[in-house]
This record gives structure tokens, C-alpha cells and sequence, in this order.
């Protein structure tokens, strides 16, 4: 599932070549059609992430939410657009305030539906601070978290406590700072969290900027190759079984509240 950064990345795009002008709204696929019409030929004023939400904000007052899940997906094109290919969700044309025309093709979401701006408060109040909004507060997040007996390894995945992290900042994160995964959240002291959340924003700027998460520290980032070809490496981020990048231990594998779970027991400890 995307995390919180392509979501930013996919939100500056879209205001960049779309937000200002109007824009025509379809969906080939069929299960949009009825809200697709709604919006087309409105201006599309603002878009903007919180987490792992894409919102489009038009000037009739309606706005798009897009949750991308496990298989959702935008393709981005230059005008104009050839037909359709497979089970295009949201098909959005438009150019914005500079007049060069874009399309963009949104296909296999888990969530493409009008909201009214009571639900897009509703939705927004159900979620954590997101480290890459500048009205973000990290102080709500601790509340949560010093309070709580769950793993700290579960709490940087809720969404209600933090929005935009998944498995790989966490995993990623909490091996940066030596925390254990399976710590109760109260165990965490209120100068490791503020390091947390600070490395987190600047991790997630880096994502946003080059449109892939760089977690490795240039001195580290040689040796074993990533877990892909066309991933940066990762310090324990699906490298179960291989050694670790600075102890050399094993790193493991668990399975924390149905994820997948990664973490070298030398390095982060208890």
C-alpha cells in the first residue's frame, strides 16, 4: 500500500497542473459516472493528502476523496489522453491555471466517492497528525502513545495515532533510533518520540521529493543489494534472514497485528 509520501507527491501534482481551471471528469469504467457528472466542467480548486487520503477540492464545494488501498493506482499523461485502458476508475482532464492540458487515469482504488465538506471534516478528525502537513501536531500523537501498553511497532501503523506511516517508515524508523517494535508505547520517552517524529518528516520529505524512500544513511548505503531492483536499499525492511547492515545479526521477521513486521534483535534490543 502507498504510503503518506506518494500520496503528498500525487497532491502537488495534481494542484500544479490542474487546480484553477476547470476540468472534465468521466469515468469509462462505469462506477463513477453518476458522481463523474457532478464535477465535470467545475474548477477544481485545491488538492491536497492527509495520510494515505488524496483529496480534490472543487469550487461547488464537493470534494473527491481517493483512498488508493493495495492496488490503486494514477497514471499520469500528457494531452491527449488515447482511450482507456482496463478498469479506469477516474479519468480527470484539465490545465490548471497555466493553460498546458494534462489527463490523469485512476484505476483499482478502495475508495473514489464525493464528500461534503462535514465528511471531509469527519474523516480528517479520525486521523493522526501527519508528519508532512505544516499544521501537523506531533504533541497529539504522544498522548496517545505514552498512554498505550500496544507495541510501538503497532501504534506508528494506526492511522488514528499517526497518519501516512506504513510498513516501511515504521520498520525503517524504529531501527534508525535502536527501538524495539514490540516496546509499549508508555515505555517510549518523550525525547525518543520528539527524534521520531523529526526523523520522520525529514524521511517523508525525501520520499515526496524524489518519489522513492531513502532510509539509509549515505554512510550504510553500501554492501547487499535492495530487496528490488528499483527500490533504494532498506536496513531490515524485507531483508529477513540476511545480516544486518551495521551489527551484522540476523534480521527476523513477526507478525504484528496481521503485518509483516521486520527488526534486527541486536540493534534494537528488548
Amino acid at each position: 500500500m502507498p504510503e503518506g509520501h506518494t500520496l503528498h507527491r500525487l497532491a502537488k501534482l495534481h494542484h500544479k497542473r490542474f487546480a484553477g481551471g476547470q476540468v472534465r471528469v468521466s469515468s469509462p469504467q462505469g462506477r463513477f459516472a453518476a458522481d463523474a457528472a457532478r464535477l465535470d466542467g467545475r474548477v477544481l480548486t485545491r488538492a491536497e493528502a492527509w495520510g494515505k487520503h488524496l483529496l480534490h477540492h472543487y469550487d461547488s464545494g464537493l470534494t473527491v476523496h481517493v483512498h488508493l488501498g493495495l492496488y490503486g493506482t494514477f497514471t499520469e499523461s500528457p494531452y491527449p489522453l488515447g482511450d482507456p485502458v482496463g478498469q479506469v476508475r477516474m479519468r480527470l482532464i484539465g490545465g490548471g491555471r497555466n493553460g498546458d492540458l494534462y489527463g490523469t487515469d485512476l484505476r483499482g482504488p478502495a475508495a473514489c466517492e464525493i464528500l461534503l465538506d462535514p465528511e471531509v471534516t469527519a474523516l480528517t478528525a479520525r486521523l493522526g497528525p501527519d508528519p508532512l502537513r505544516k499544521d501537523a501536531d506531533p504533541d497529539k500523537a504522544w498522548a496517545r502513545i505514552h498512554r498505550s501498553q500496544r507495541p510501538i511497532g503497532a501504534l506508528l501503523m494506526d492511522q488514528k495515532v499517526l497518519a501516512g506511516v506504513g510498513n516501511v517508515y515504521r520498520a525503517e524508523v524504529l531501527f534508525r533510533h535502536g527501538i524495539s517494535p514490540h516496546s509499549p508505547g508508555k515505555s517510549l520517552s518523550r525525547t525518543a518520540w520528539d527524534a521520531l517524529w523529526a526523523d520522520l518528516v525529514e524521511l517523508m520529505k525525501v520520499g515526496v521529493r524524489r518519489g522513492k524512500m531513502h532510509v539509509v544513511r549515505p554512510e550504510h548505503d553500501h554492501g547487499a543489494p535492495s530487496y528490488a531492483s528499483d527500490r533504494p536499499r532498506t536496513y531490515v525492511y524485507r531483508r529477513v534472514g540476511e545480516p544486518c547492515r551495521l551489527c551484522g545479526a540476523t534480521v527476523v521477521r513477526a507478525d504484528m497485528e496481521g503485518r509483516n513486521l521486520f527488526w534486527c534483535p541486536t540493534c534494537q534490543p528488548g
